[in-house]
This record gives structure tokens, C-alpha cells and sequence, in this order.
């Protein structure tokens, strides 16, 4: 049997003005899944998270989440989405148990006090439960504000970039946290701009400009652009990444000793490396990796701010 859309959605569109700033956008996510959301600043994630947890009407496409109409029902969609927003949301002069009380309390959350107990353990946050928010580091504060998504149980989290500015042991325990909450059948839907991040999702889209220009799982996405990779060491690589970036069809990066150098095809590659190719140079085929990819689907995306 198939697994159950939470979020099914049409032809999402959103504009401002002259821009849209999101473009018919289709998006299916099914229960349990970590649905990782992936663009450049301004693409529209935001704008598409909002109008899936019903604080943003659609000015056009129709759809549901977590079964509830995007337009009609956008009062239920609030009461079973926890969203949390890139910037910090709580009250900094609050202690943790001060803020998740507020929050149970908004929420008429049943059994107050033993469910704020609970998701102090849950988050390992009971031993700080008495230090004041604004006090907390970046980590801790990311932490506190996921417990307050989940105070009321919600079917849904939408993650709106959480781990920004975040160290990356807290954020390996951030997707630990994630992970366990999935398998216990809750939905994610998480922008990121990481791509270790990217490769923890169950699946992922790809928006720029308002326009979705790819979804998959990791996999399926790399397979899907077809992209040859190659990996040159050797000197003078600083003089051979300005004489490359010249070259259109290529997408070069440095990583560390090494270039990594991407075409849409072995044919193009070949040819753009050809007089490169000496005893000095080591050139070496190695895979194409998620950032490869979307690097090269940003160079095929055209801006959607009106001229």
C-alpha cells in the first residue's frame, strides 16, 4: 500500500508585484519522509514553506497538507505544522522552561507540565531548563527552538535553513534528533544550504528563482544531470582555474591541492582539458557530487527579479 501525502500540492505560484517569486511549483511528500529543500538566497523556499503551513495564501495551484486545503483550511494546517524560522524566534529574557510553558500553553497543550518535562529530557535541555534563552549559544538555541515545535505533536516540521551559523557537531545532533523523529512516521520538510546536510534527506528538490528544477533522491539527482567530473593536481593550479573559468561550458572548484572540474558531457570535458593535458598535470575521472550538480543547475537557471 502506498504511503500517505502529507503535503500534495499543484502549481504553487506566489508573486509580488511583477515578480513571482514562486513559479507552479509540484511537490509531493509522503509521511515519515525528510524532505530536503535546496536553493540559492531568494529562490522561494521560504515564501513556499509559508504558504504550505497556511501563513501565505496561494495566488495560485491548489493542493493539500497534511489533508487540509492550502486556501480554505489554513487554520487546521497551523494547529499540525511545527515550523521553526531561520531566525530565532523565542524569548531571549525567558528561561528554556519559561519559553516551552508560553508555548504549551498558546497551543492548549493537555498536561502541561508533564509534557514540557518530557521535552526537556526529549532534547536534552533539562539541565539547562533554568538558564535564559538569550544567553544560550547558537547550538542550544537551535535545540530549545525545536522543542518548542514539538510541544503539540505535530504531523509536520517545516525547518526553514535551522542549522545557519550552527557548529557542525550540534548540527550531526541536530539531524540525529531529525532522523529519530522521522522514524517515528513525523514529516520534514528542511531547507539547507549544506550539502552533508542535503545528502541526510530521504529526498530532494532543487528551486531557483521560484522555479523547481529537479527532485529526487540523491542518487537520482546526480544520475539525472549527467554531469562529467574530473579531478586535476599538479602546480600552478591558480593560473589553470582562471584559464578554465573562462570557458563557459565548465564549472570549476577548488578543493584544497586539487580542481574539480564538471561539463555536461565526457565529450565536452575532453575537449575543454585537451591542451591542458601534460606530464605535470594529474587529471583523474572521479563522480559528480551533489554540489556539482547544483552549481551546474544555478548556471542554467535565469533570475526572476523584473527588469
Amino acid at each position: 500500500m502506498a504511503t500517505p501525502l502529507v503535503i500534495d500540492v499543484h502549481g504553487l505560484t506566489k508573486r509580488y508585484g511583477q515578480r513571482t517569486v514562486v513559479d507552479h511549483v509540484d511537490m509531493q511528500v509522503a509521511r515519515g519522509r525528510i524532505y530536503g529543500f535546496l536553493g540559492p538566497n531568494g529562490s522561494g523556499k521560504t515564501t513556499t514553506i509559508r504558504m504550505l503551513c497556511g501563513l501565505l495564501t496561494p495566488d495560485d495551484g491548489s493542493g493539500t497538507c497534511l489533508g487540509f486545503d492550502l486556501r480554505k483550511e489554513a487554520r487546521q494546517i497551523k494547529r499540525q505544522v511545527g515550523y521553526m524560522t531561520q531566525k530565532f524566534g523565542l524569548y531571549e529574557d525567558l528561561s528554556i522552561e519559561e519559553n516551552l510553558a508560553f508555548i504549551a500553553r498558546i497551543y492548549d497543550v493537555p498536561d502541561q507540565v508533564r509534557k514540557v518535562r518530557a521535552t526537556l529530557e526529549q532534547l536534552g535541555l533539562a539541565s539547562r531548563r533554568t538558564q535564559l534563552a538569550g544567553t544560550l549559544s547558537g547550538g542550544w538555541k537551535q535545540r530549545l527552538a525545536l522543542a518548542a515545535c514539538l510541544l503539540h505533536d505535530p504531523q509536520l516540521l517545516l525547518l526553514d535553513e535551522p542549522t545557519a551559523g550552527v557548529d557542525p557537531k550540534a548540527r550531526r545532533e541536530f539531524w540525529d534528533h531529525l532522523h529519530a523523529l522521522a522514524a517515528h512516521g513525523l514529516t520534514v520538510l528542511v531547507s539547507t544550504h549544506y550539502m552533508d546536510e542535503a545528502e541526510r534527506c530521504h529526498q530532494l528538490a532543487y528551486i531557483a528563482y521560484g522555479r523547481l528544477l529537479a527532485q529526487g533522491t540523491a542518487d537520482e539527482l546526480i544520475a539525472g544531470a549527467g554531469l562529467a567530473t574530473c579531478e586535476i593536481s599538479g602546480p600552478a593550479l591558480a593560473e589553470l582555474t582562471q584559464t578554465l573559468r573562462a570557458n563557459s561550458a565548465l564549472q570549476v572548484a577548488a578543493f584544497g591541492n586539487t580542481l574539480h572540474v564538471s561539463a555536461a558531457s565526457a565529450a565536452v570535458l575532453d575537449a575543454a582539458l585537451a591542451r591542458h593535458r601534460t606530464q605535470d598535470l594529474r587529471i583523474t575521472t572521479v563522480d559528480a557530487t551533489l554540489e556539482d550538480v547544483f552549481i551546474a543547475l544555478m548556471q542554467q537557471s535565469s533570475d526572476n527579479f523584473p527588469s
